[in-house]
């Protein structure tokens, strides 16, 4: 905890010398100034809140990587220096997220330690706005209230991830000025933060605008969606009647946190008070789905001109879109500001990117038929140097024809054997190439022009992205000017049809919870669930996690999911099982083998982080999650 202070002044120095654009949120508090030359003006406490969200933008603005830990996105990186420009994803460095068998919680001190930079922030935002209330004008305070609203919301979104991760942790709401002051800080029990955050997200729905009143800016309906949200976990956290995850969990809960004792009757509480706040967002913000949810076109097989609308929603096009409704600008070309989205997810075809994140080929068999509404039978995977007919023969992973007529997410989020981007160097058109898995360069036969293989040397299992990554010249591969969501309301949709479900029933409170899943489905082109998938709860809840796994994929919220819903042995296999789980290619060929014979104490350590052994050592009054010791 000593290093708050240190960072937090580190920060604001190296911030303040650092391009001032204000609609791009890159301002700080000017500390510099005496007080009574400063925060005098809604102008100054607005020029603080934007140093707000330059701090609190690193906490949330690379979350993909947290998808490497769960079972359908291959992240193959640690979050070094090298995979970032400058101090992008320096919370998020040292992290591991490649190997979900091993990445268990322990090399994440950096985004321990500026979470509380970030909080310190949102503290000193707060403790100085809220001495200017006092004498304002109703319309003055009426905006400073705002302000304070949004640096609330920021603190209680950083705290809500922060229990998130390690459960009890300390806790403050004042500027911290010396080390002295948080060395001796104990932790603060986990029920305590999770009031504070309802409270802080509370405010934020009562004080902040309908709508932003600038780019990248908080709104009122965000601060509910993320209070929401917040029950929701409150809930899955006290529930005591999961029907999977016995060994782990036989009553549970979370076993794992010495000081947490759940509660059925607070988790169903949670439930219904999740699911108002949700339903609350959905009829009454008035806020709409991208393109209002329609599917756009798709092209046919290989088509690269004719995307649906889903892929647009994660480029800039969508950035003013109501349905990203909290999200963190980047600045794009020329700020230093700039989103890695291509950089990560991209192919060297793609500005000489780097693809450190890219489909597990399992996610293919995750994408239904538009025709049926349901799975297709599971490709067959076939290597070419074995079966002669691997790219023709019907049901082929490498048979193009496999993925006719799937849902329309599939064509905007992942390409496979066939398909064809456009492909950038130094900023401007090379051509458009086609992908072939282990194929990088050259002119692939067989295929009708255009055809030249598109080098994609990261790709380990016959599949790469196409969501994220830019369809057009000028922008380098870490100099994107995305809105990175961290809420969006298909989000919310699907978070309300999960709450309603446990409160009342696939059916209940009016029937809207199966009205906003077929709603999510729309935009897939897919038809509405056949009543078989929701006749009860467990059975619904299958089929909202399936529209979570394709609608979210790669948006950091996967491993989350997993860890709420005390599912890792539901989706990997239990503790100390022999062969563990063993995923293959396009071809065939086994790729990794993960929880082979894992011990019992790794599982439980997925589901909890360990505290930073670097902050125990400076502040005698931290203890150590069990797991760790």
């Amino acid at each position: 905890m000593k290093k708050i202070v240190y960072i937090f002044v580190a920060l604001a120095s190296v911030l303040s010398l650092s391009s001032c654009h204000k609609d791009l949120l890159d301002q700080v508090p000017t500390g510099e100034l005496a007080s009574s030359q400063f925060w005098k003006t809604t102008d100054d406490a607005t020029y603080a809140l934007n140093g707000c969200y330059t701090e609190v933008r690193r906490l949330f603005d690379r979350d993909y990587m947290f998808d490497g830990l769960g079972e359908y996105l291959r992240y193959r990186s640690s979050g070094t220096t090298s995979q970032s420009t400058g101090d992008r994803a320096i919370a998020y460095r040292s992290g591991t997220y490649s190997n979900p068998a091993t990445a268990t919680g322990s090399s994440y001190t950096n985004y321990y330690t500026y979470s509380y930079a970030g909080i310190n922030r949102c503290n000193y935002v707060i403790q100085n706005v809220e001495g200017m209330l006092e004498g304002a004008s109703d319309d003055v305070k009426t905006s400073l209230e705002g302000i304070i609203g949004e640096a609330k919301m920021m603190r209680a979104m950083i705290y809500f991830r922060l229990i998130t991760m390690w459960g009890d942790v300390p806790y403050f709401d004042t500027i911290i000025n010396t080390n002295d002051e948080v060395s001796d800080i104990a932790r603060t029990p986990i029920a305590d933060i999770y009031q504070h955050c309802y409270d802080d997200f509370t405010y934020a729905w009562e004080h902040c605008p309908d709508r932003p009143v600038a780019i990248g800016r908080q709104s009122k309906w965000g601060a509910l969606a993320f209070r929401g949200k917040l029950q929701l976990y409150w809930a899955c956290w006290n529930r005591t009647n999961w029907p999977w995850g016995k060994t782990l969990a036989p009553n549970g809960g979370w076993p794992e946190l010495d000081t947490f004792t759940a509660s059925q009757s607070e988790s169903d509480a949670a439930y219904k008070a999740a699911a108002a706040d949700f339903k609350k967002v959905i009829e009454e913000s008035g806020l709409k789905l991208y393109m209002d949810g329609e599917p756009g076109e798709c092209g046919d097989l290989g088509d690269w001109e004719h995307l649906p609308n889903y892929y647009y929603l994660f480029t800039p096009l969508a950035n003013n879109s109501e349905e990203l409704m909290v999200a963190f600008a980047h600045g794009g070309t020329g700020t230093n500001q700039g989103d890695e989205l291509m950089r990560d997810f991209g192919t060297r075809a793609t500005q000489g990117s780097q693809g450190w994140g890219q489909p597990r080929f399992g996610l293919i068999d995750r994408y239904q038929s538009t025709v049926t509404g349901d799975f297709c039978p599971p490709v067959t995977r076939l290597n070419p140097s074995s079966a002669s007919d691997a790219y023709t023969r019907e049901n082929s992973a490498l048979n193009p024809e496999t993925y006719r007529n799937r849902d329309y997410r599939m064509k905007s989020s992942v390409m496979w054997e066939g398909e064809r981007m456009y492909c950038y160097l130094n900023l401007a058109f090379d051509k458009v190439r086609l992908y072939r898995y282990k194929t990088l360069t050259g002119t692939v036969k067989g295929y009708e022009a255009p055809n030249d293989a598109i080098n994609a040397d990261a790709d380990a299992e016959g599949t790469i992205m196409r969501k994220f990554v830019i369809n057009y010249a000028g922008v380098g591969r870490s100099d994107g000017d995305y809105n990175w969501p961290a809420m969006r309301l298909a989000d919310v949709y699907l978070m309300y049809a999960e709450a309603a479900n446990e409160a009342y029933g696939p059916t209940g409170d009016g029937g809207l919870a199966v009205d906003v899943v077929n709603r999510v489905r729309h935009r897939g082109n897919l038809p509405p669930l056949k009543a078989e998938k929701y006749t009860d709860k467990e059975t619904f809840f299958y089929a909202i996690e399936q529209e979570r796994i394709v609608e979210l994929f790669a948006e950091g919220h996967r491993f989350w999911d997993l860890r709420r819903w005390r599912s890792i042995e539901r989706v990997w296999c239990e503790p100390q099982t022999s062969g563990g789980v063993k995923l293959y290619d396009a071809w065939g060929a086994l790729k990794n083998t993960y929880f082979n014979n894992t011990a019992f104490r790794t599982f439980q350590r997925y589901y909890i982080f360990q505290i930073p052994n670097s902050e125990r050592n400076k502040n005698p009054n931290l203890t150590q999650n069990t797991p760790w010791l």
